[in-house]
């Protein structure tokens, strides 16, 4: 009865059911709620404190920043659940909903942007992190033959010009319309290559189409990164292989400040339940410092 009585406690105020509404859809951050709700911090931080001592929330830090969403097992999320229907059809909730949506859209607008501003000078950027490192070469060491390959995020079509290498033909996919220009310059009308705009938690793929993917250090960019690997499951070939490049987790903002990153990069445990709960194979791992003490891990995985 004592654990029910913390759950009702915790939620008998307007503001924190509020919060468990929008918690429960998003993750979103303490600067986020703050917006969305137009209190100060330390009044929301107050009211996130009690839903996590309660267990109804969880948190997570990604270098400054502190992130929170509802609590995805245990008492407390069975108990949000069971009530959460009473709030569906409530305009204040639907209202919040919508804010939270426009925030987390206002997200990938900026990524777009940032990446349209800087596609000129993206891969001598890029160099200035990845040093002597090959990246396309870490990528084909784990690309079998095959007839379609797909880069996700493929920029200005760096990576995606190696493929090659290994695929009949290949797609590009980018949601910078700058970065997929240069990539066309890059390839001219060539008829194994095609290139296409979109996001990458909706892919402008068929289910199956392709028999290799890549997505190589797009991850971190990405509101919602785990969102992306069962879209990536969908566009695969049965069999087909999935290989991830991106930063091990790190603690450098000069990447969110100076590169767009949303993320500081990814505990490799994490990725790994991820990629199992998309239905992928974690088949091997490989991690490559770079500069800026930065750590590439390269995980190879093929459809379960």
């Amino acid at each position: 009865m004592s654990q029910v009585l913390q759950y009702i406690k915790a939620l008998s105020d307007e503001t924190r059911l509020r919060l468990m509404a929008v918690l429960s859809r998003y993750e979103l951050s303490v600067n986020e709620l703050v917006t969305l709700f137009e209190m100060g911090q330390s009044r929301i931080s107050r009211h996130l404190k009690i839903l996590t001592a309660a267990d109804l929330l969880k948190w997570r830090r990604d270098g400054l920043w502190v992130y929170y969403s509802g609590t995805t097992n245990g008492g407390g999320q069975k108990f949000w659940a069971a009530i959460a229907p009473f709030c569906a059809d409530d305009a204040f909730f639907s209202d919040d909903l919508r804010m939270a949506q426009s925030i987390i859209e206002e997200r990938t607008r900026k990524t777009r942007q940032f990446f349209n501003s800087i596609a000129e000078d993206w891969d001598q950027l890029n160099n200035e992190i990845m040093g002597d490192f090959d990246l396309p070469g870490a990528v084909l060491d784990f690309m079998p033959l095959c007839n379609m390959a797909a880069d996700l995020g493929c920029g200005t079509g760096t990576v995606l010009s190696r493929l090659l290498e290994c695929a009949g033909h290949a797609i590009g996919v980018d949601g910078s319309p700058r970065m997929l220009a240069l990539a066309r310059r890059r390839f001219g009308d060539s008829s194994r290559v095609s290139l296409r705009i979109g996001d990458l938690e909706h892919l402008p793929l068929r289910d199956g189409e392709a028999d290799f993917a890549c997505i190589n250090m797009v991850l971190h960019h990405l509101s919602h990164p785990r969102e992306a690997l069962p879209e990536i499951a969908r566009v695969l070939a049965p069999k087909g292989r999935l290989v991830i490049t991106d930063f091990e987790r790190h603690e450098n903002e000069f990447m969110r400040t100076e590169y767009g990153d949303l993320s500081l990069g990814f505990d490799v445990d994490e990725l790994f339940q991820w990629l199992s709960a998309a239905g992928f194979h974690v088949e091997s791992v490989r991690r490559e410092p770079v500069k800026r003490n930065l750590i590439v891990v390269v995980v190879s995985a093929s459809r379960a």
